[in-house]
């Protein structure tokens, strides 16, 4: 009898165990095939990054009439896919709203999300979704038409305001009008063109979003409706945006990479490195920190290897099909009128917040 018993509890354990395995096993598939944990390994293999964008806001994200994009985050996208796949045109973007956005990062139709996002505390923690370093400060400002003959926020008692729904924006606007005891009324958009139409038929008396993104409206307003002469941006600036890409969470190996191409565009502007000179001072680095950075040989040494999982030298690359942070900013933000200059997005050399931490 013991031995039957015995024989019996032997069994179940068994049975047990190959349960508890196999669960373990279909956990791994779900979690592998939700792409969660392997980003990085999937764009490779596709040979195509996937990318979210805005596809409506002039300097950051437009798609012109032959289907092609550009723009400050564009560019951001194609130096992604070039630190990966070696190609910067080997990205598909796919234009995303402030409403969809980031289900479509989660659900896994983008591999990432690069559109004018802001990154907050409860972004952070909720949405299971990682902010690398930004690219863009901001600030939310406030749009009105010059004959309005508002020369502040304090001077837009019961106005009615467009704006964005589901965007910090909107929280923004609520926060400064009912927290200073003013009534006002919102007017909700998903997307900036019936926006616009509304704000043009002045429907609405002020128009708040990102400064950047006012500056981009402002810049390519319509004749018909004044032209951008016939608006202005009032002084107060309503709060902190800083603005950059975002993975998935616990997608380290994939997060790294973004993270560290970013990086890598603003220290090439900091040591003098662009896409005209980058071949040549990487067969010639003229010292070892500029030689990590190119993942290139300094006097015959060891080329620095970070483990990413992609090419040593993918910083050259991206210089060289892309730029560096400087050359991308210059190209589409300061015929916006953004100039750094004594903004947040100057180099920290010269007062900025543009800074990376040492590749070494």
């Amino acid at each position: 009898m013991k031995k039957i018993k015995y024989t019996l509890l032997i069994s179940a354990l068994f049975a047990m165990t190959a349960f508890s395995f196999a669960c373990a096993s279909e956990d791994s598939s779900e979690a592998s095939s939700s792409g969660g944990s392997n980003t990085l390994q999937q764009v490779l293999d596709r040979g195509m990054l996937k990318c979210g964008v805005n596809d409506n806001l002039a300097g950051f994200g437009v798609v012109a009439a032959d289907g092609s994009f550009s723009g400050f985050d564009i560019d951001f996208c194609k130096a992604v896919a070039a630190a990966i796949l070696g190609d910067s045109g080997k990205v598909e973007y796919t234009p995303t709203t402030a409403s969809n956005r980031f289900e479509a990062l989660g659900s896994g139709e983008i591999d990432l999300l690069i559109r004018n996002t802001t990154w907050t505390a409860s972004r952070d923690r909720e949405l299971k979704q990682d902010f690398t370093a930004p690219t863009f400060y901001d600030g939310q400002g406030m749009m009105v038409y010059v004959d309005s003959g508002y020369n502040s926020i304090d001077d837009m008692e019961g106005a009615t305001i467009c704006v964005l729904q589901g965007t910090t924006t909107e929280l923004n606007l609520d926060d400064r009008f009912t927290g200073t005891g003013m009534s006002y009324t919102p007017l909700t958009f998903e997307t900036n063109d019936p926006l616009q139409a509304a704000f043009e038929e002045k429907r609405c008396d002020g128009w708040t979003t990102d400064k950047s993104g006012l500056a981009s409206k402002r810049a390519s307003f319509p004749a018909s409706a004044g032209g951008p002469e016939a608006l202005k941006v009032l002084p107060e600036t309503l709060s902190k945006e800083p603005l950059g890409p975002l993975t998935r969470d616990n997608d380290s190996e994939f997060y790294d990479v973004v993270q560290w191409v970013v990086f890598g565009m603003m220290q090439a502007e900091e040591s003098g490195i662009n896409s005209s000179n980058v071949s040549s001072i990487a067969s010639n680095p003229p010292n070892p920190g500029v030689a990590r950075l190119l993942g290139a040989s300094f006097e015959g040494g060891e080329v620095q290897d970070f483990s990413f999982g992609i090419p040593k030298d993918f910083m050259q690359k991206v210089i060289s099909q892309v730029g560096n942070y400087g050359e991308v900013y210059d190209r589409h933000l300061v015929p916006l009128g953004l100039e750094r200059a004594g903004s947040l997005n100057a180099m920290w050399t010269e007062g900025g917040l543009i800074y990376a931490p040492p590749f070494r």
